[in-house]
């Protein structure tokens, strides 16, 4: 099966590119920008593409391509994508020059086509992008041509047939670059002739089968289950591979929405009928410690190793009376085992809640069977896998729960005001029918009291802040325009019916500049 690489080299859009790349339907990895050209070599690219970063390739301790990568693409027929920082990369090691230009070009720019080429082609000559960039192009290299321009940029595109390398300044894995998807598909299939052969048909059985064999007829696998699609997804696939040598482990820290507990049991122990699914309540143990903590890393950490020291005692429990328990299940996905970061290496960390690393006296080998897989591929499978829609198209939850939605301390009085609050604004948004559509759907607690007038009397109460997000690959987010008779009455409904709060705003900040969370 071919293979394209994407060398990281800090973008934030790096998976992005790589999503982009499979959808596509050919199998695409990230590497370092720095990994061994053995390394390399024994992937077998049948093409490269080049990251965008933070960086500027002039800037001494700019991150740099291994001594002789050029050399080994050129001399094996190998095409080379640059994209924004690799695009500069590619035209300085090139003999090129690029300079920090006082006109910068940031958001959406017309592009002008001058050289069709094979990148370009069947595209009309003027073309929408997004550019993100203060440096450019300011001499172009030997055996280059530049194939597009802006009003500001004269090489926002270069290529060199005979090298098979080609640079771009936009950013084509964006949405915001309405034909950025053809663009790569002519690198993809004119330029490298790369076969359609990345499908998830097939998928289920081979992983089934490799994980019987990695795990053997005796052996038992643990797995932190938290009833989010990817944990969800994992433990189906472990079921079906090995059945009731699955125990689940499902920890009620306390910052779950309202009777989350009580439907991940019904769920998995009732419904899928998870004969070894083990229910640890363990709320007031995480509320105690999490008493008079305002800063949200705080709350992280202390969520973050409660839920492993629970984790382990279950665990450990569970070993007295199972001691053929030897596999630990994590439901870890691409992008997280591969952080966007011109640093990144791939590393084994827990995942099930806050992506901490496992005790060291917790001797059990790792089994992460989604680990190849984006979110969306992740949602196939578990609706191949025979899961509902409810766990298959859920919305992310951040694994410390509702902590990170109410700002401030955190109490049970504002826990209860909160979940009422979310459970209504997803019951309507649902029963709007858009709740698919949307990638995120929720309220924040904010700790700040208003005046309000209920009847005849006067209140003082909380704020309630709706947040609500259209996005497509996370990197970026808008805020949902919806129809306002349908927040009047997602306003209406929580003023009236949850005791605590008689105010609601809706936060109308996209990502960036804002995150998609408030902590």
């Amino acid at each position: 099966m071919d293979i394209i690489i994407v060398l990281d080299f800090g973008g934030q859009y790096t998976h992005l590119i790589t999503r982009r790349i499979r959808d596509l339907g050919v199998y695409s990895e990230i590497l370092p920008f720095d990994v061994d050209l053995e390394y390399l070599k024994k992937k077998e690219p049948k093409a490269i593409i080049l990251s965008g970063g933070p960086g500027s390739v002039y800037e001494q301790k700019a991150p740099r391509l291994k001594k002789g990568f050029l050399q080994y693409t050129t001399e094996n027929k190998i095409p080379v994508l640059g994209i924004c920082y690799g695009h500069h990369l590619i035209m300085q090691m090139s003999g090129g020059k690029v300079e920090s230009k006082e006109k910068k070009e940031y958001g959406k720019t017309d592009l002008t086509i001058i050289d069709p080429n094979l990148l370009f082609d069947s595209l009309e000559k003027e073309q929408i992008v997004w550019m993100s960039h203060g440096d450019q192009i300011t001499e172009i290299a030997k055996g280059f041509k530049p194939l597009a321009n802006t009003e500001t940029c004269q090489v926002a595109a270069f290529g060199n047939q005979q090298n098979l390398l080609y640079g771009v300044q936009f950013h084509p894995e964006v949405t915001n670059t309405p034909n950025g998807n053809k663009v790569l598909e002519n690198f993809i299939y004119k330029i490298c002739e790369c076969k359609k052969e990345w499908k998830l048909e097939g998928w289920i059985d081979k992983q089934v089968e490799e994980i019987r064999k990695e795990i053997g007829t005796d052996n038992r696998v643990v797995l932190g289950l938290s009833g989010g699609v990817d944990s969800s997804v994992t433990a189906a696939l472990l079921h079906k591979a090995i059945g009731d040598r699955l125990h689940c482990i499902f920890v009620n820290n306390g910052l779950l929405r309202k009777n989350e507990e009580n439907e991940v049991q019904e769920m998995f122990k009732e419904n899928l009928k998870y004969s070894n699914f083990h229910y640890v309540n363990a709320e007031d143990l995480f509320l105690k410690r999490l008493l008079n903590i305002e800063d949200p890393e705080e709350k992280r950490r202390i969520i973050g190793h409660t839920f492993i020291e629970v984790f382990e005692n279950k665990t450990i429990e569970l070993e007295k009376e199972h001691p053929d328990i030897k596999y630990l299940a994590q439901g870890t996905i691409y992008s997280d085992r591969v952080e966007t970061s011109a640093t990144s290496k791939v590393s084994a960390k827990i995942k099930s809640h806050h992506n901490l690393t496992l005790p060291d006296d917790m001797k059990l080998k790792i089994i992460e069977p989604l680990k190849n897989l984006y979110k969306d591929e992740v949602r196939k499978i578990g609706l191949e896998l025979g899961l509902p829609d409810d766990i298959v198209k859920r919305h992310p939850f951040p694994g410390p729960g509702l902590a990170v939605r109410i700002l401030g301390p955190i109490d049970k009085e504002k826990l209860t005001i909160l979940r009422d609050a979310d459970e209504i604004l997803i019951n309507e948004i649902k029963k709007a029918k858009i709740y698919d559509r949307l990638w995120m759907v929720f309220c924040v607690f904010l700790p700040l009291k208003t005046v309000g007038i209920m009847g005849d009397f006067r209140t003082y109460e909380y704020i309630c802040s709706i947040r609500i997000v259209e996005s497509t690959d996370v990197m970026t987010a808008n805020f949902a325009k919806l129809d306002w008779d349908l927040l009047e009455r997602i306003s209406s409904r929580i003023i009236n019916e949850v005791k605590g709060l008689n105010r609601v705003v809706y936060d109308i900040t996209n990502k960036p500049p804002g995150t998609i969370e408030y902590e």
